[in-house]
């Protein structure tokens, strides 16, 4: 069994990264921030998430869970391009999942005074007048509910979550989960109806303490529950409350995978009977089921499996997750020593003839598609989503997928939880827009954090790009092959000093030297001992030269440095100009530097640039690059969504550029507005306006490009947008 489940790994992770049928694909269309469910009243700022989500049975009215708030959110989606707040109704208590019969949905509320004594409800809501009442008394604390394809039965799954802060969350931890099913009568629980499932003693880990996580019918009436923390699946009749079958998830060994956390994706390191511990569960058919193996108290796979419904493991996907998150830019570094892309939602549903599974990836904000072949899964194209997406819901008759995407940085000014739509229609993937091929041991090209993008001075569409500090054990440049679509980072090109990966570099600007290597700008911080510094590096990426910022300008030196770096003239007439990102202590509020250098005389001078005044946050400069007479200047504000206002292409004329020595009075440059664009980035993705363009370019040709920093998927979706805006000419 063993055997042929690794054979089937290999064989997908070798599928082509191109999908096998280009002639329909998903493509994201609308993202509803939850925040606008808010009450009029309510703060702003107001916490909120999407959760578990379903839909209404004309596919027209979603709800979801919103744990934070308390209660759940409807979205009115008759418009699927242009959703719209529905309100939220209070539970009293904590949402934990949703199903819906017509226009009833059935929630489970957790209202536990303590882990110890857990107790729960069922709400019942009147989606169309917006109300909602307590219904049965669940006895413990509910998490997952599914209702039965036919609206005869309703399934919760009673977790009694285990205290992972009491002795370190080691099981057991009383009292015992068990599993509630209930006959409905017009989408409405019959209380009395209720039988208790004992799931007690099936479970080789701590088989006193099951703790059901997520549950899923099949058309013959039979609810497969997955007990997360135990590594279990039992396999319960609807009708008759028996355990019909039950076996361990078991362990899979990777190779090939990246286990630490150490600031370089490197997919070079293996561990060994990891233990699946899946959430979701979906049936596929009577007979097979497939699971999401997140992992929570020791385990996590990093994969998702299919299962016979008496135990046998048809297919598990080894390493293909965390290597279509490391093509797409979306793997999280920071995760490595900890489950992975954490794949943690599903959904299967069938479009047209095609039934097609989905995988939410929880840490790499990314659902990735495949098609359900019987056999081996066949992967179709990746999917971005918000910050940690939960709950899938499908709405194949109107050619529709949603996710519920549950975290909100409210508090750090990041991005809020938002409700996703894609629909199925003709045409190749839009997403990725930028993607990576295989290295030579068969792993992804590992990249995130663009930070900075420069033009081969020869050949149109050759680019190259750097990462910044978060990758700082690994900076890099990038050489990436703009004419094809997604533009395909070819190759990585480390940045070393004597033989060994370069230390203290953050990585923020790059331009080719004119003799065949590259000018790095490198953004300094004091506080982790890095150097505001150029370095001038040959082809291979070998430092030949390390240039420290003068005296004069260290002196009134602040965390925000460099961010671009570009060439104007030649030989001994080569100047370097830097763009500072924001105001340093001798700059007037709303003026920052453009520093220029010239290697042959060693001369250090500067102008000042004049900032747009922003609503929110602040203003500063993100990249800069010379071409035909002019410096074009990315300006962006630190705004994501509606609240972003500047992401803005400006040019200063060479002929108004004159710097003059540091110390001296600084003269200020004039800017002209070249493009607004925010306009591309919404047309590019369809979803939140994200924060960072960092990298702007223009090839040998007059092409322009631009590409966004998604942060190492830290705190962000992931997404990394990258734009062909054509020729400059046209740009304006």
């Amino acid at each position: 069994m063993k055997s042929r489940t690794l054979i089937l790994s290999l064989l997908l992770g070798t599928t082509a990264a191109a999908p096998a049928y280009a002639e329909m694909t998903f493509k994201r269309i609308a993202a509803f921030p939850v925040a606008e469910n808010l009450p009029a009243d309510a703060d702003p700022a107001t916490e909120t998430s999407s959760e578990i989500i379903a839909r209404s049975a004309d596919g027209k009215t979603l709800i979801y869970s919103d744990s934070p708030l308390g209660g759940v959110g409807i979205v009115d989606i008759s418009d699927p391009k242009a959703p719209k707040a529905g309100g939220a109704l209070s539970l009293d208590g904590e949402p934990t999942s949703v199903g819906v019969v017509g226009m009833k949905a059935i929630a489970a509320v957790n209202t536990s005074e303590s882990y110890t004594n857990p107790s729960g409800n069922l709400a019942i809501i009147d989606m169309a007048a917006r109300t909602a009442e307590k219904s049965c008394d669940l006895g413990g604390q509910p998490d997952s509910v599914a209702i039965s394809a036919d609206q005869r039965f309703l399934a919760v799954a009673i977790e009694n979550e285990r205290d992972e802060d009491l002795s370190d969350g080691a099981l057991p931890q009383m009292p015992a989960g068990d599993l509630k099913i209930f006959t409905l009568n017009d989408g409405t629980p019959d209380c009395a109806s209720m039988k208790t499932v004992s799931l007690t003693g099936l479970a080789e880990i701590a088989p006193e303490d099951p703790e059901p996580e997520f549950v899923d019918f099949n058309d013959a009436g039979e609810i497969a529950v997955t007990l997360q923390e135990n590594n279990h699946i039992a396999i319960v009749s609807a009708q008759t409350g028996e355990v019909i079958s039950h076996f361990s998830a078991g362990t899979v060994s990777q190779k090939g995978i990246d286990t630490l956390d150490n600031g370089a994706i490197a997919f070079d390191q293996a561990a060994t009977d990891l233990k699946r511990e899946p959430d979701a569960v979906k049936w596929l058919d009577d007979n097979r089921l497939v699971i999401a193996n997140e992992g929570d108290y020791e385990g996590g796979s990093r994969s998702f499996s299919i299962f016979s419904k008496s135990g046998e493991v048809l297919f598990d996907s080894g390493t293909d997750l965390e290597y279509r998150a490391a093509t797409a830019g979306h793997y999280p570094d920071k995760r490595s020593d900890a489950k992975g892309t954490e794949p943690e939602g599903l959904e299967v549903a069938k479009f047209r003839d095609q039934q097609y599974i989905f995988v939410a990836l929880e840490r790499a904000s990314m659902i990735v598609v495949y098609r359900d072949t019987g056999a081996v899964p066949e992967f179709v194209q990746v999917l971005p989503s918000g910050i940690g997406p939960e709950g899938l819901v499908a709405i194949p008759e109107r050619n529709l997928l949603v996710t519920a995407n549950e975290t909100d940085l409210v508090e750090d000014g990041g991005a809020r939880s938002h409700v996703m739509l894609y629909e199925l229609s003709d045409g190749p993937a839009a997403y990725p827009t930028i993607a990576s091929v295989n290295d030579e041991s068969g792993a992804p090209i590992g990249w995130g954090a663009l930070s900075g993008l420069a033009a081969d001075p020869e050949k149109p569409g050759m680019l190259y790009a750097v990462s910044d500090s978060f990758y700082r054990n690994a900076p890099a440049i990038f050489a990436i092959d703009a004419t094809k679509k997604p533009a395909s980072i070819t190759r990585k090109i480390a940045i070393t000093r004597d033989g060994a990966a370069a230390q203290k570099l953050d990585l923020e600007g790059i331009v080719a030297d004119g003799k065949g290597g590259f000018w790095l700008a490198s953004e300094g911080d004091s506080n982790k001992l890095t150097p505001h510094a150029l370095y001038q590096v040959d082809a291979e990426g070998r430092i030949r030269k390390e240039i420290g910022f003068p005296l004069e300008l260290l002196a009134n030196q602040v965390r925000f440095g460099m961010e671009g770096i570009t060439t104007v003239g030649e030989g001994d007439d080569q100047m370097l100009v830097m763009a500072i990102q924001r105001e340093w202590k001798d700059d007037p509020k709303g003026q920052v530097k453009l520093v220029a250098y010239k290697p042959a005389s060693k001369e250090w001078s500067a102008v000042r640039y004049p900032l747009d005044a922003g609503e929110k946050g602040w203003v500063g400069l993100s990249e800069i690059t010379a071409h035909n007479g002019k410096l074009y200047i990315i300006e962006r504000d630190n705004q994501i969504g509606t609240a972003a206002k500047i992401k803005k292409l400006y040019s200063v004329s060479l002929d108004g550029f004159k710097p003059v020595a540091l110390g001296s009075e600084l003269p200020v440059v004039e800017k002209t507005l070249v493009r607004d664009l925010i306009g591309d980035m919404k047309t590019a993705t369809n979803g939140y306006v994200v924060d960072k363009i960092e990298g702007f370019t223009i090839d040998a040709e007059g092409t322009a490009y631009f590409v966004t920093d998604n942060d190492g998927v830290d705190d962000s979706s992931g997404e990394t947008i990258f734009v062909n805006l054509g020729k400059l000419d046209a740009v304006n």
